[in-house]
């Protein structure tokens, strides 16, 4: 029996289907709406404190700010915390709808150590981010070139410059805090939404009249019955050892237009969004024009080869044949460490699985950016889950091959790539730990992350291995000869490592103008939300591949080298070398990373990316190439 709610469910479902574009992404909201009454409290939360300079996050109350009195970490999923998230309560509270200014939150007397903690943040270019009802704190940087607004995830600890005519450089803390609050109004109800969170953050060195009061002392540098021009940064507050700080905020509430459901739009907006669609579109029309001259171009020849040896009668004519048809009696024959061919692989298949899913769900919304470590999160459950597939793959390729010792090709599937990542994992977040950043990951979640492993994705490894292992061994088409057939000498080109490093650009060049962007929100801390494209060069990808493989293996095969088994998986995989070339590029060109920790943070994790990447792209290879070889050498008549 159906149910409304499962009606009204299966139209969500159905509208982001149909939704979901190439272009732009459907979302979902990650929370459910919360309506405000006048008056009401608005809670404001604090995050980590981040910079691009070091890519090193810290707590928000590492730095001598002002304090609630209790301290109260909000609860947090498993991806929050391996992206350093540190969500904790703020003295900052709101009512809805009611303004404030010059209000007081504390005054601090900063001491020698705590000031040079503040300096360096300064100077490392370190941003302040809060929350508000699950949306994040944005500055607003007016355009010169055009007639609209750039929004930069939180705002600077302080800056560095001169005042005063003074030459010296000095380093100023932002004490002063102007909140805009956006919401939609209900006329109906009376209620309020919340759908902007700005800030203008201000450095000022505060004076008050007579002696301190806390929170009702009067200052003279901020006074709420005067204009805004009084809060001016003539004076602004030095950051000093034994100088005393008053930390002080305003809060205006603005009604929009904007409506709840859209509220992100204005955070997602791109700043060169023209040459970012055209550069993808121009990249992907490229890349599928390529594909399919490759796909006409071996389709038509194929056609022809295989025409012509079934046409064959004499032994004479037999005797002549020439090309890929004289090693049938070899190309099946199993390679050298097949164990670790089976095992890259497995591996493979369980990526592809998890990407695959994981890009389905982000494109239908359910991973949009208000969901904060929904991404990684999924990505990791679903890595787990697809250990079923990688056990069954890998011990079908292996059964094949003539193993025998499932359990041993099991255990190399469920320990070899994850140790190999855990191992270099545990190395950066050790050198975080000893940076004393809230990046580093806790004791709990490494314990979480090892119980994943070894409590879900080794069983279910297992599970799929026996399963696989029990399946009727996959016949080739042809059989093997007992004696190996001489390879005759290669041309230059048919080099085999001249062969795999150019059958790796293709691949690279289908997904090299969306991976900028993809390193820009990792690294430059910005919002990425085309799931639609990426699902799209996410297709491009694999057939890229797998075109690629094949037209070269035809070559190989041709050049009667059969020795295509490893050649296969690693003409895609090289891709991944092109990218962590990229990736070199891009940290010279674009990032400002100074620090030796930092910099091997970067290519540490740009190290483990690109070899995911090469296990994935291999596996993609391969498994083209051995459908294809078993295509041609079953279309043919061999006695």
């Amino acid at each position: 029996m159906r149910t409304p709610a499962m009606l009204r469910w299966a139209t969500v479902a159905l509208v982001a289907l149909l939704a979901a574009a190439p272009a732009a992404a459907f979302y979902l909201p990650g929370v459910a709406p919360n309506d405000f009454q006048k008056k009401d409290p608005l809670l404001v939360k604090v995050n980590k404190l981040t910079s691009t300079k070091t890519q090193l996050p810290y707590s928000y109350y590492s730095l001598p700010f002002c304090k609630p009195n209790t301290i109260v970490d909000s609860a947090e999923n498993l991806g929050e915390v391996l992206r350093g998230d540190r969500i904790e309560n703020s003295p900052y509270v709101f009512e809805m709808r009611e303004p404030k200014m010059c209000q007081i939150v504390c005054k601090a007397s900063i001491d020698d150590k705590q000031a040079k903690e503040l300096k360096e943040k300064i100077e490392d270019e370190y941003r302040v981010n809060m929350i508000l009802d699950n949306l994040p704190l944005v500055v607003p940087i007016p355009r010169q070139d055009r007639d609209a607004v750039v929004y930069q995830g939180g705002y600077h600890v302080g800056v560095k410059g001169q005042y005063a005519g003074s030459k010296d450089e000095k380093v100023f803390i932002h004490n002063h805090l102007t909140f805009l609050v956006k919401y939609h109004k209900d006329e109906t109800t009376e209620l309020s939404r919340i759908v902007g969170f700005e800030v203008k953050p201000f450095s000022i060195n505060h004076q008050f009249e007579g002696q301190w009061n806390d929170k009702n002392t009067r200052l003279i540098t901020c006074d709420p019955h005067a204009s805004k021009l009084v809060r001016s940064s003539d004076t602004p507050q030095e950051v000093e050892a034994g100088k005393e700080i008053i930390f002080t905020y305003d809060v205006g509430f603005e009604e929009s237009d904007v409506k709840w459901a859209s509220r992100w739009d204005t955070y997602l907006l791109m700043t060169d969004d023209q040459i970012h669609w055209f550069s993808i579109v121009n990249s992907l029309m490229i890349v599928l024009f390529l594909s399919g001259m490759v796909a006409m171009i071996m389709l038509r020849t194929l056609y022809r080869d295989i025409s012509r040896y079934n046409q064959l009668e004499t032994e004479e004519e037999a005797q002549e044949e020439t090309g890929w048809k004289l090693v049938h009696g070899d190309v099946f024959r199993p390679p050298e460490n097949s164990d670790l061919l089976c095992v890259c692989v497995g591996t493979g298949v369980q990526f592809f699985g998890m990407l695959l899913v994981t890009m389905i769900f982000a494109v239908l919304g359910f991973l949009s950016p208000s969901n904060r470590g929904g991404l990684m999160t999924a990505m990791l459950l679903t890595w787990v889950l697809m250990g079923l597939f990688a056990g069954y793959a890998s011990s079908r390729f292996y059964k094949m091959f003539k193993g025998s010792e499932w359990k041993s090709i099991t255990l190399k599937t469920a320990f070899l790539f994850p140790g190999i990542a855990f191992s270099i994992f545990f190395i950066l977040n050790a050198l975080i730990w000893g940076e004393k950043s809230s990046g580093a990951v806790p004791f709990t979640t490494m314990f979480a992350l090892v119980l994943l492993w070894f409590g879900i994705s080794v069983p279910l490894v297992f599970v799929g291995s026996y399963l696989g292992f029990k399946q009727p061994a996959i016949e080739a088409p042809v059989k093997t000869n007992k004696i190996p057939r001489q390879i005759p000498e290669q041309s230059w080109y048919m080099n085999p490592a001249f062969t795999v490093l150019i059958g790796g650009i293709l691949p690279f060049g289908a997904v090299f103008i969306e991976l900028f962007f993809i390193l820009t929100s990792i690294w430059l801390h910005q919002f990425y939300y085309i799931f639609g494209f990426l699902f799209l060069v996410f297709i491009i990808l694999i057939i890229t591949c797998a075109e690629i493989t094949i037209v070269l293996c035809y070559f190989q095969l041709c050049s009667e080298d059969y020795n295509w088994w490893w050649r296969s998986y690693l003409t895609s995989g090289s891709s991944a070398i092109y990218l962590f070339l990229y990736a070199g590029f891009y940290f010279f060109t674009k990032l400002q990373i100074t620090k030796l920790v930092s910099g091997i943070l970067y290519f540490g994790y740009m190290l483990l990316a690109s070899f995911a990447f090469c296990v994935l792209t291999g596996a993609i290879g391969f498994c083209a190439c051995f459908w294809f070889t078993r295509l041609i050498y079953s279309s043919v008549k061999i006695d």
